[in-house]
């Protein structure tokens, strides 16, 4: 590990005090199944110096507001408003959030409501800041499930053959990185490139160590840092997020195509290839051509071929899934292939970018 500390566009940043003051950052909305246990993860650090958790809450239709007020009755916590609902803007918000004497803090550390943290993950990520002169360093999203489906979910999320290998998904080797899960940054960094970007509601977080990178700071990956992180627990909102993730996705790629590479490309070449295929049957039985129908129906064929072995492959990584989750497991694939892939194609709608939801 190097020594040296980080810099933005040639500007050194100046060493980390001995004591950093800490402010946790959460951008919420629905959360109320998991906020509490949350924020929880993050008051019980065994972090010695000051730290503070701020929460954005959005527009919600469940009692996160109410739970997120009583959580505001513990001195270290502080609520603000984000009615947009965008996790960009909600997060900026948060960092933006001075403490009462005027002052801020040193190191920003991103969670949100589905995760929850080890009890040393703050003073870990503090360390690893120290050593690497990083701007920013993560570890591992480690999903858990309860649950058939949510339990498949974390299976296929931290399996290659679910949303690729990045190493945040599936672990590695501590190193540099292009992007890190959720994050503890140096605030200073941050705040030089501008924080997180207000119009993308979805892929700020890579976007943002995006522009970190190319202002010359480093990233670090190591994973003995570890977040739990809880999925979704139906397939409905399973298809919901990754259809939205692959909108934004197309988004960034959009806005520079240098960020496209073969793990983002790859879902919605699928779901090309399979309307091809689907196209080509129909055209094949209309003109009563049998080898026609065959030769297309082989593209499907051999995915969902594909799907079933890799996932049961996958169920048998220990932890062993339960057999309901196991039986699941290569629906829940296909539906995170097939959702990202077609949001991709479909990309971002003009409604889309200004509502919070998407």
């Amino acid at each position: 590990m190097t020594e040296r500390l980080a810099s933005l566009d040639g500007r050194e940043l100046d060493e980390l005090p001995a004591r950093c003051a800490v402010t946790v950052v959460a951008c919420v909305r629905d959360e109320e199944d998991y906020l509490a246990a949350a924020a929880a993860s993050v008051l019980d650090q065994d972090y010695d110096g000051e730290l503070r958790l701020v929460i954005a809450v959005g527009p919600s239709h469940d009692a996160t507001a109410d739970i997120a007020a009583r959580l505001a009755t513990d001195e270290r916590v502080t609520v603000v408003d984000n009615p947009t609902g965008s996790r960009s803007i909600g997060l900026n918000l948060a960092i933006g959030q001075a403490r009462a004497d005027g002052t801020t803090d040193d190191v920003v550390v991103r969670v949100d409501g589905h995760t929850r943290l080890p009890v040393d993950y703050v003073r870990r990520c503090l360390d690893l800041l120290r050593r690497t002169g990083a701007v920013g360093v993560g570890g591992v999203m480690t999903p858990r499930g309860e649950g058939a489906v949510q339990e498949a979910a974390a299976r296929a999320m931290s399996h290659p053959v679910g949303i690729g290998p990045a190493s945040f998904h599936t672990g590695g080797s501590a190193g540099p990185a292009e992007t890190v899960y959720l994050g503890a940054f140096r605030r200073a960094a941050v705040i030089a490139v501008g924080g997180y970007d207000p119009s993308l509601f979805r892929a700020e977080d890579w976007e943002l160590c995006l522009r970190l990178r190319r202002a010359g700071g480093t990233l670090w990956f190591d994973p003995a840092l570890v977040v739990e992180y809880r999925p979704r627990r139906t397939l409905g909102a399973v298809a919901k997020q990754f259809w939205r993730t692959g909108m934004w996705r197309r988004e960034v790629v959009r806005r520079d195509p240098r960020t496209a590479n073969l793990r983002y490309l790859a879902p919605p070449t699928l779901v090309l290839g399979l309307t091809l295929a689907v196209v080509t049957v129909v055209v094949g039985a209309v003109a009563g051509s049998t080898p026609l129908v065959v030769a297309a129906l082989a593209v499907p064929g051999a995915y969902l071929l594909g799907v079933v072995v890799a996932a049961a492959f996958a169920a048998r990584r220990r932890p062993r899934l339960s057999v309901s989750a196991a039986a699941v497991l290569p629906v829940v694939l296909a539906v995170m292939h097939l959702a990202w892939g077609a949001g991709f194609v479909r990309g971002l709608t003009a409604r889309a970018a200004v509502d919070h939801r998407a």
